[in-house]
Parts: C-alpha cells; sequence; structure tokens
C-alpha cells in the first residue's frame, strides 16, 4: 500500500513539474538576434545594436514582461555571431528560425545584411524592423516584403542632407565650393556616394577629387594626403566606423583643415568625442539627435544606467525604437503570432525615444540626415520631416 501511495505521489510530482515547465515555456517570449561580435563591424554593433538589446530586454522584464492575451511574457535572448558576413547571418536566421524556433528576430546589423537576409526573414514570416539599413531601394524593399519595415531613411535623404548642410555653410561665407568626395566601397557607401555626388553638384558645388576603397581598408593615408592635395573646401566621407576614425586621426597627422569635414558612421559614437575631444568640435557625421527633446533625454540616461554607456546619437535610439515598435505591436495584437504583429506594425502609429513613427507603408519618413559635434553634443543640423536641427558651423583647424 505505501508503496503504491509513493508511486502516485511521484507520478503526481513528475505531472507538477510538467506542468510548470510547460507553463514556464508558456510565459517566455523567445527573441533571436544575429549581428557582429566580430568582424569589420563588430565595433559598430558593439556600440549601437547589442546594448539596446540589452536595454530593452531589461526596461520589459523589470515590468514584468510583454501583455500577450492576458499574460505577461518576459523575453528571453537567443544571439549569435555573423563575423560581419551575410553567409554567416544567413546560416544563424535559419538557425534562430528551425532549431531555436524563436517567436520573433531582431534586425541584423549594417544595410548590406539586412538586404542579404531580408529575403530568408520573409520566407520564415518574422517582422522585419531594419534600423541599421539606409539605402535608396527602401520603397521597392518595402513593396516586395510586406513584413519588412525600414526607419533610418534612404540614402536619397541622407546624402541631401548633407548638400543641404554644406549649403548652408557655403551661403553663410564659412566655406567655398570645392569638395572631395570618398565612400567604403559596400552598398552603404557605394549608394550614398551614388545619390550624394549629384546631390552636392546640384547645389553648386564642384567635386575636386573623388575615391572608394573597400571595406576593412586599414591604410587610409594616402586617402587623405590626395584629398589634400586637390585642396577642397570640404571633405565628405561616406564611411563606417573603423574608417570613420582612421580619417579622422589622418587628417590630424597631415595637418588638413578643411571648414566641413564629415565623416559617415561612427561620428556619433561617443567614443569619437572621447577619443578625438576638442577636435571633434565642428566635424560633421551621419545621424544626429535632437537633444532638446525629453523623450531622448530620458532614453539616454536609461541607457547609461543600464548599459554603463553612452549611446551612439543616431542608430542607437533608432535601434531601441524599433524594438520598443515591435513590443508594442505584440502588445495590441495579444497573440505571438507573427502575421498579426506585421499587421500591427502596419497600423501604427506608435510612440518611440525617437518620437511619433507610421509605418503604413514600411517606411519611416521623417529622420536625422547630418549631425555635427558642437560643445559635447552631437546635434542634428540636417533632417527630412524633423524639427529642432541646430544650425551647422565651420570647422576650426585642428589642435
Amino acid at each position: 500500500m505505501l508503496k503504491r501511495m509513493t508511486m502516485m505521489l511521484a507520478a503526481s510530482a513528475a505531472v507538477f513539474v510538467m506542468a510548470t515547465g510547460i507553463a514556464a515555456a508558456q510565459d517566455t517570449l523567445k527573441i533571436g538576434a544575429s549581428a557582429p561580435k566580430t568582424g569589420p563591424l563588430a565595433g559598430g554593433a558593439a556600440v549601437t545594436h547589442w546594448p539596446n538589446i540589452k536595454l530593452w530586454i531589461e526596461e520589459v522584464n523589470k515590468r514584468g514582461g510583454l501583455k500577450v492575451g492576458g499574460k505577461q511574457m518576459k523575453v528571453e535572448l537567443v544571439e549569435y555571431d555573423d563575423k560581419t558576413t551575410a553567409d554567416e547571418a544567413i546560416k544563424n536566421i535559419t538557425r534562430l528560425a528551425t532549431v531555436d524556433k524563436v517567436d520573433f528576430i531582431v534586425t541584423p546589423y549594417s544595410t548590406g545584411i539586412n538586404v542579404a537576409t531580408a529575403p530568408l526573414i520573409a520566407k520564415f514570416g518574422y517582422p522585419h524592423i531594419t534600423t541599421s539599413a539606409a539605402t535608396d531601394n527602401v520603397p521597392e524593399f518595402a513593396k516586395r516584403w510586406q513584413n519588412s519595415f525600414w526607419l533610418l531613411g534612404t540614402s536619397k535623404q541622407l546624402a541631401e542632407g548633407v548638400a543641404d548642410a554644406l549649403k548652408k555653410l557655403r551661403d553663410s561665407g564659412a566655406i567655398g565650393k570645392r569638395v572631395a568626395l570618398v565612400n567604403v566601397a559596400d552598398a552603404f557607401g557605394l549608394e550614398l556616394k551614388n545619390a550624394g555626388k549629384p546631390a552636392l553638384e546640384k547645389a553648386g558645388f564642384e567635386i575636386v577629387y573623388e575615391a572608394s576603397y573597400p571595406l576593412g581598408t586599414q591604410d587610409v593615408a594616402p586617402i587623405i594626403s590626395a584629398a589634400k592635395a586637390a585642396n577642397p573646401d570640404a571633405f565628405v566621407a561616406f564611411s563606417y566606423p573603423p574608417d570613420t576614425f582612421a580619417l579622422t586621426e589622418q587628417a590630424q597627422i597631415q595637418k588638413f583643415d578643411v571648414g566641413a569635414f564629415y565623416v559617415g558612421v561612427g561620428t556619433a559614437f561617443p567614443g569619437y568625442v572621447g577619443r578625438f575631444k576638442d577636435n571633434a568640435n565642428g566635424v560633421m557625421g551621419v545621424g544626429g539627435i535632437n537633444a532638446d527633446a525629453k523623450e531622448m533625454q530620458d532614453y539616454l540616461a536609461k541607457h547609461k544606467e543600464v548599459t554603463g554607456a553612452i549611446p551612439d546619437a543616431w542608430a542607437s535610439a533608432t535601434t531601441y525604437a524599433g524594438l520598443e515598435i515591435l513590443g508594442q505591436a505584440i502588445e495590441r495584437a495579444g497573440t505571438k503570432d507573427k502575421a498579426a504583429v506585421i499587421a500591427e506594425i502596419r497600423k501604427g502609429p506608435f510612440k518611440t525615444v525617437i518620437g511619433e513613427v507610421n509605418l503604413k507603408d514600411g517606411i519611416n519618413h521623417n529622420v536625422w540626415a547630418v549631425g555635427q559635434w558642437q560643445n559635447g553634443t552631437f546635434n542634428g543640423v540636417a533632417s527630412s520631416g524633423l524639427a529642432g536641427a541646430k544650425a551647422p558651423v565651420k570647422k576650426q583647424p585642428w589642435k
């Protein structure tokens, strides 16, 4: 009799453990992420991408999780390194969808990898909210992949912002019309150059030097030397973080002084002003923020509190906003069903740290195009559809 009772108790315990295990699994929302932790873009992802995923998950879980169909579901992250290669990203996303069976996938990092993985993410039916991809094919992509949403703007918007900022400086008498133009030879750099050159020429600028260099180039001294020899009034580089820092360093070493100095992704990083200190003042780059907005001030404070680091003043906030949109859409849908969540994203609008975002056609039309370091803040100085831009100022000689 005792033996029979013991077996019954053991069976009951097993059922209880199984039931609680199933309940625990049901109360967890699995989010997958694949982005660089190694390779040329690892540094950029370490500033812009990964910390904002950590921040969002911590903020969501701190308040008990997302409300999904009457349940509070905490978020669990499954993450992989794509090694800055599209092939590895495709393997990772396939694994996340078929082996890990995650509920949702965070956007990859960079224009090239987002475009390369978009068909696969669409095939698996996940919402694809891109926050680090800028391409003029955005309207086409948004129509082709109805699950995709593009928050960072088009190459044309970003490039025209550069022409606009330089024109303001030229019209004020701060600079002349001669421009040296260089770019990294990947999807991001090539598209920005292809949009930027005609925008600059239309604005009345003369391109006196032009060069392109491969992704991962370490020696940029010849580029700066040749640009300096062309005697430009402005230098524009559509660059990624490693070359953004290298070009700035070489410009100082070679005493390459121009009234407008623009370098691309990475200029908005806190590490940029940390490394170049007063010499960063007056440098322009892609992005920018409205540091006076309350939502932005709150975001900057909690990012530092949770991650221990200051975010970059461009795609960091956009990355966090993309996650906010995903979370709000899941709660509005009240389900983990991916198609229902995609439908909610299209309905919008969403309140985010970068302001109200509406993605009815899959595109965020209101973006910061150019920022400039002004007394320790990377202020937006040119935008598409956003208020609060500061006036650009002339870059003083390197100290």
